[in-house]
């Protein structure tokens, strides 16, 4: 398991923390267009993915493995709504809050449930503002029903991956207390693609500050 986890952080370390495009690009159109694009976005950008899959190993732990992730997912959606996926300090914040639950993960320590769902909802807000920018260009006329199909694809796939994962590392990799070796190494896996995309961030600032960038 310890092998298939480091894989996963190789490949995303190779992935830049970029927007993602399940339509390859295409305009979304339809509410069809809307769903398709809300379920790929969070599966195609692996920096929101990992994320996702921490967030439901420390539900997990917190008795309310089905319902503590849904503040991630509220605080997802308000972000869409909120938009300015954009701004300069959305992708900084989106690596520390890998960082963070990361290491809340790999620490072996449950949290309550209020707790979870508080750190869940606060970073969660910075993934959804990140989300918003799939909106940029869609027409108005199809605003409306690209916007509803992308906010329940978003849900859908968030809520059913961190629910999933949970479920695997508790029925599959014996995940049984925070404190398991799968659960930890789950966080520590998370825990160092943020600090990976922390770093990467900090560099990108550096060399703009030297004009290099």
């Amino acid at each position: 398991m310890n092998r298939i986890l480091l894989a996963a952080a190789v490949a995303l370390a190779a992935t830049p923390a970029l927007a993602h495009h399940p339509l390859a690009g295409a305009p979304m159109e339809t509410f069809v267009h809307g769903v398709a694009s809300g379920i790929g976005h969070p599966l195609l950008g692996f920096d929101h993915l990992f994320f996702v899959l921490a967030v439901g190993v420390a539900a997990l732990f917190t008795g309310r493995a089905m319902t503590a992730p849904l503040a991630f997912v509220g605080a997802t959606q308000a972000g869409v709504l909120i938009g300015g996926g954009e701004a300069a300090f959305v992708e900084p914040m989106i690596a520390v809050s890998l960082l963070i639950m990361g290491y809340l993960v790999a620490r072996g320590r449950a949290l309550t449930a209020p707790v979870a769902m508080g750190v869940f909802a606060a970073l969660g807000i910075f993934h959804g503002m990140a989300f918003s920018s799939a909106m940029t260009g869609v027409e108005t006329a199809a605003a409306g029903s690209v916007m509803i199909g992308y906010l329940l694809g978003l849900a859908a796939i968030q809520w059913a991956v961190a629910v999933g994962f949970g479920m695997v590392v508790s029925k599959v990799w014996n995940g049984v207390s925070a404190d398991a070796i799968s659960a930890r190494m789950s966080g520590a896996v998370v825990a160092g693609v943020g600090a990976f995309l922390v770093l990467e961030v900090a560099e990108g600032a550096a060399f703009a500050a030297l004009g290099l960038g």
